[in-house]
């Protein structure tokens, strides 16, 4: 029998999480909007961290997820478009 892990996340903290997640995720609706918005790109990867962080995921991804938010807050990464127009 596996041991279960004490919770710590409530299911409204998961369901938020998702929720958000799936509201700042950019698709192919609007990809070319936002693609180089650093604040929408810098929430995107900050709530896709708080989605691993809560679903114990690697805490190197945590991490890069969070570096590469860092990046763009700052101006230092921009989209280089897409390459197809």
């Amino acid at each position: 029998m596996a041991s279960k892990k004490k919770r710590i996340w409530s299911e409204r903290t998961i369901l938020l999480t998702k929720n958000l997640h799936d509201e700042l995720s950019l698709n192919n609706l609007n990809w070319h909007q936002f693609r180089g918005n650093k604040q929408r790109r810098s929430a995107e990867l900050i709530i896709s961290a708080i989605s691993q962080l809560i679903h114990d995921g690697d805490e190197k991804e945590i991490e890069e997820l969070l570096n590469q938010a860092i990046l763009w807050v700052r101006d230092e990464i921009k989209d280089d478009g897409c390459k197809s127009h």
